[in-house]
């Protein structure tokens, strides 16, 4: 593995990006890893059909944060909805930059598997 990716993912999960509470959040889902006891929760607030801010607070291991914080970035650039629901895991490992085994593939998963909950529960 690069240790530039590695850096990146060890930046992210020292200095999460997005990371805390979101006051009037229209939606707060949470979301665990049982096989590793990640969890996650994501705060998002709706602007006009569209993300208008996205929080997150985890307890994990470097990837889950890793992957929450830079999912979080990622969705506020995009902020279209339809869009964002394309994401899917291969998106996410991209993101993050490295090999991830599948014992670690859920902790890297866990952030999006919380957006689409949101997403769904927001859609009603």
């Amino acid at each position: 593995m690069d240790s530039i990716y590695k850096e990146n993912i060890i930046d992210h999960y020292k200095n999460p990006r997005n990371f805390g509470d979101l006051p009037g959040a229209d939606v707060i889902v949470k979301e665990a890893n049982a096989s590793c006891g990640d969890m996650l929760q994501l705060a998002i607030k709706f602007n006009r059909g569209q993300i208008g801010d996205i929080k997150f607070k985890s307890v994990g291991c470097a990837i889950s944060t890793a992957a929450g914080s830079l999912l979080t970035e990622k969705v506020k650039k995009i902020k279209v909805i339809e869009v964002i629901r394309g994401i899917k895991d291969e998106d996410m490992i991209e993101m993050l930059g490295i090999e991830v085994s599948p014992t670690r593939m859920k902790c890297a998963t866990l952030p999006l598997r919380a957006l689409q909950k949101a997403l769904r529960l927001r859609s009603g």
